[in-house]
């Protein structure tokens, strides 16, 4: 079978253009995305970027280019402001929670990849630890001291963005003083000028702070991106990904550091930027620095399964403004729940013969490769695709198209609806569509059942077996022909947030209960 080979388009934000993507080395394809600061839980706007990321990285291998996928966990050195004032993210939440830093990080890195493993988004290649590389951070800054492109002030080494006649060309701005929200720092010659590494006063004495040649300290947020991908992927790698908050300063100031540390202007340190846009919530609750924002536990306190929330994100391209409402969700979840149970209704139709056979090679390599780091996906596509006829070949020349085209998964999304109904397929062909799709779009349609999508809502007066002890009493009483208290049972289900589905093999379900 000939894999269907449409090429791969990106927006790259560098030159503001559409740009056909060919890998630096066609043997591997060089992936860095910023990762978050741990000071806090990922609310929902920062997830999406990780979903971006996720499918980004899955399409790549369903292309067959392998991936090395590097993300990076910022422990320290992020302040409150992207322009080198207000206190230390990571101190501050510490002193708040009266923890150590390296507890607060610890809790909060592993909560975020708990919201990761709930979205079914693969683990990269590598986690790369920001205060695992500060001698790595150091050397890179003496580096670009070296050079000529720093002074230094009370505060910390800096670096003089004037050196630099495209500083800021990401952005959109070609002069220092346009970049980004800027906040005066005393003595900064211009600026856009940024913190290398943060000095400590001599009265303080932080929680997290190392020896350098500048004084005891901390790197700046901005060095911590350069030093680390540079490291794993080299000087010039293939794309870079990133919050579209990020092209404003951050990586502006990324650029600023590759070039100056190569000597090289040329080296931006990636040759695709590639950035997603905001998930907008008009209740304002999705911001962490007014206190109060929304979590992925948030959706699951609700009664509604994460997985809803993958195909919210899945279904507005990257680049486009997400609005994220009560509605928005739900939509989502009952699109998910629709998805499962056709799915289901699939799986049965072809479970005969996998009883009979065991389980097919082809499911077992659809399973399999969610161990993968970055691996290509010829050989399992292979054996999924294999029998698939003229009629299924031509969705997924489609679904090709859609998903090499800068990534336009709204459009490969409603693929899967359409295969699903199409009576022309047979069942396992059907099935084996969806496994190849759903290799990108990662909404595990094939191990879903409608029972996982399920969830007791936080604040449900009711627990299960309270449930299941009740819709015993109405059958009860159903039997009985007493139907005005089957009846007054099923209200009471329902005051309880419990729809009862008479005819249903599931019987009964949660019904979501949003109060956020």
């Amino acid at each position: 079978m000939a894999k269907p080979s449409a090429p791969v388009l990106f927006f790259n934000s560098l030159s503001k253009k559409i740009e056909n993507f060919t890998p630096i080395d066609p043997e591997r394809v060089r992936l860095y995305s910023c990762g978050p600061t741990v000071y806090n839980f990922a609310h929902l706007g920062n997830l999406r970027a990780y979903v971006f990321t996720d499918s980004l990285r899955r399409m790549l291998n369903w292309k067959g280019y392998p991936v090395n996928h590097v993300i990076n966990i910022t422990d320290v050195g992020h302040l409150t402001s992207d322009s080198d004032t207000g206190d230390d993210k990571m101190e501050a939440a510490a002193h708040k929670a009266q923890k150590t830093i390296w507890d607060v990080a610890r809790f909060y890195t592993e909560a975020f990849w708990s919201d990761l493993k709930n979205l079914n988004i693969f683990n990269p290649t590598i986690w790369s630890i920001a205060t695992d590389h500060i001698e790595d951070m150091i050397a890179f800054a003496g580096k670009i001291e070296e050079a000529g492109f720093t002074y230094q002030l009370d505060s910390g080494l800096y670096f003089d963005t004037s050196r630099l006649k495209e500083y800021g060309l990401l952005a959109g701005h070609r002069e220092a003083e346009g970049v980004g929200r800027i906040e005066t720092v005393a003595g900064k010659k211009h600026p856009a000028d940024f913190a290398l590494w943060r000095r400590s006063s001599p009265d303080e004495k932080r929680q997290m702070e190392w020896i350098s040649p500048w004084g005891p300290g901390a790197p700046g947020w901005h060095l911590e991106c350069s030093v680390m991908s540079m490291k794993y992927l080299g000087e010039q790698f293939d794309i870079h990904t990133g919050g579209i908050d990020h092209r404003e300063i951050h990586h502006c100031n990324e650029i600023a550091q590759n070039q100056a540390f190569t000597g090289d202007q040329q080296k931006t340190g990636a040759n695709f930027w590639l950035h997603n846009n905001f998930l907008v919530d008009r209740s304002g609750k999705m911001s962490k620095s007014k206190g109060s924002f929304l979590t992925l536990s948030t959706l699951i306190e609700a009664g509604i399964h994460p997985l809803a929330y993958r195909v919210l994100c899945l279904s507005a391209h990257y680049r486009s403004e997400l609005e994220f409402s009560p509605d928005n969700i739900l939509a989502a979840l009952t699109r998910l729940k629709r998805l499962v149970i056709a799915v289901g209704q699939l799986k049965k139709k072809v479970q005969k013969k996998v009883v009979a056979d065991g389980e097919p090679d082809w499911l077992r390599a659809f399973d399999e490769r969610s161990f993968s780091k970055g691996a290509p996906l010829d050989y399992q596509r292979g054996l999924i695709e294999a029998p698939l006829k003229k009629e299924a070949l031509a969705i997924l020349e489609r679904f090709d198209q859609a998903v090499s085209n800068d990534l336009m998964l709204p459009q490969a999304l409603p693929l899967l609806e359409e295969t699903l109904g199409n009576k022309k397929l047979q069942p396992e062909e059907q099935l084996r569509l969806i496994a190849s799709m759903d290799m990108i779009l990662g909404l595990n349609l094939l191990h879903l059942d409608r029972a996982s999508l399920n969830i007791r809502p936080k604040n449900a007066s009711l627990q299960e077996n309270n449930v299941l002890a009740l819709l015993e009493e109405r059958q009860l009483k159903r039997k009985e022909k007493d139907f005005a208290a089957s009846d007054a049972i099923r209200d009471r289900l329902s005051e309880a947030g419990i729809d009862v589905l008479d005819g249903d093999p599931l019987g009964w379900e949660w019904r979501p209960e949003w109060n956020a």
